[in-house]
């Protein structure tokens, strides 16, 4: 069941041994593990590092191998761009070990072996190392999550302040006021580790790839940017905030959009789908971007506002906020369908 699982989460499972071949294979059947043919120690040894990436690739049982040789196998699965996870427990595994990128070990192992491993099992089941796999995923995920949201969020942000300082005759918001609301976002990813993720995301294999948060930020970023600009034309020109008199008035209308609409981006990043319909965030996400928008408009609405030099906006502004937050997860929702497309993949 356990190699199954494995299997099924797609992970490679490959057999490297000194034993001879005729042991090999028995051992192989009894476990379930197809052998169609094995690869023994003197073909590893024969191939050029060139040749041994593809032999280890393709091969799925290695038999009568030396210390030297399982460390050359797992040396070309990752050259070959794979990630190894290399378990042994005896004195000729401590080379493959070490050159894998994660050690397993058991606590039964001989001393060598365990200082060589970088996980040690004390449970005698390989299903631990299914439940490892995805709970590796998961945090890989919400980590994922975590930075993109972060990213996009601050480059969008700092595009609308810019936009805004070069046209309006004041600070389109305070610091104080700034940090105010970039508090009340930290809060909101509180939660993130201890998100969902959607299940075709955690059933194959997953790879860091810095290039493409850098995409990711100039694609998904500059969205809000659109909606933080149509905040200001309808705080201008509908709501009368057009002079240093109005300030503060233009300051909370912008306080509560740009909150809401950085609360909202955690749910439409979180996930490749359609958020609250095909994807639902896990509750404590729920509960803590829920809290936070209440917070936020709270802040503004209320006459605690005034010490942060705000000015209540009248209650017809939320109107308007609801319609614009409304066709910026629209538009999200577009690109990110584009984004798919275009890059494949959206995490």
């Amino acid at each position: 069941p356990a190699l199954k699982a494995l299997r099924d989460s797609g992970v490679r499972v490959k057999i490297l041994t000194g034993d001879n071949d005729v042991v090999t294979r028995k051992v192989c059947r009894d476990v379930g593990i197809k052998v169609d043919h094995v690869i023994l120690g003197s073909e590893v040894a024969a191939a050029d590092d060139t040749a041994l990436e593809t032999l280890a690739d393709q091969g799925t049982v290695f038999a009568k191998l030396t210390p030297a040789d399982k460390a050359r196998v797992v040396a070309g699965l990752r050259r070959r761009g794979h990630t190894v996870g290399f378990m042994g427990d005896g004195i000729n595994d401590a080379s493959a070990l070490r050159e894998a990128d994660v050690g397993i070990s058991v606590d039964t192992a001989v001393d060598i072996a365990k200082e060589s491993a970088d996980i040690i099992l004390l449970e005698k089941s390989l299903m631990v190392l299914e439940k490892g796999v995805i709970e590796g995923r998961k945090t890989f995920g919400n980590t994922i999550k975590y930075i993109k949201m972060t990213a996009s969020s601050n480059f969008g942000n700092v595009f609308s302040v810019l936009v805004a300082s070069a046209f309006l005759p004041f600070l389109p918001m305070l610091p104080v006021q700034l940090l105010v609301q970039n508090l009340l976002y930290d809060f909101s990813q509180i939660a993130i580790p201890f998100d969902d993720l959607d299940a075709d995301y955690v059933a194959v294999p997953r790879q860091w790839k810095a290039d493409d948060i850098g995409r990711f930020m100039i694609f998904v970023g500059p969205i809000s940017s659109v909606f933080d600009i149509l905040t200001f034309l309808v705080l201008w020109y509908l709501f009368g905030a057009d002079g240093k008199e109005h300030a503060s008035l233009f300051q909370a209308g912008w306080f509560i959009e740009g909150l809401l609409s950085q609360t909202l981006i955690v749910h439409m990043i979180r996930t490749a789908k359609i958020p609250f319909v095909q994807s639902r965030a896990s509750w404590p996400v729920l509960i803590t971007t829920a809290v936070v928008m209440t917070v936020g408009i709270g802040i503004a609405m209320l006459p605690i506002g005034a010490k942060l030099g705000f000015e209540a906006p009248p209650p017809l502004y939320l109107v308007f906020v609801t319609l614009i937050l409304l066709a910026y997860m629209l538009l999200t929702q577009i690109v990110k369908r584009w984004y798919i497309a275009r890059f494949t993949s959206w995490l």
